[in-house]
């Protein structure tokens, strides 16, 4: 059996799923963006931050092996996944 995620980070058909907010926060996300658009919203803000987390995993691999990088490198390797991957870019998960 494979141990690879059945769907990445994005895909796959949506699920319901409890999730409790500060009333402020949840506030906050009616105002900017309607109560229509809440649950794309709480997607997109958790598939960014688990896209920046990935990437964290992927600096500290790459430092583990080839030692630290400057941050003039790690901003950059920030740009480059950003702009390779977009906002709907595909994950794999760090070795």
């Amino acid at each position: 059996m494979s141990d690879e995620p059945e769907h990445r980070i994005g895909e796959g058909p949506a699920t319901r799923v409890s999730l409790s907010l500060p009333e402020g926060t949840a506030e906050a996300i009616r105002r900017r963006v309607g109560k229509r658009e809440f649950s794309s919203f709480i997607t997109s803000a958790v598939e960014r931050e688990l896209r920046g987390m990935l990437l964290d995993e992927y600096i500290a691999d790459h430092e583990r092996r080839m030692g630290p990088l400057p941050e003039a490198e790690r901003q950059r390797a920030r740009e480059m996944f950003d702009h390779a991957l977009g906002e709907s870019g595909q994950w794999h998960t760090a070795s």
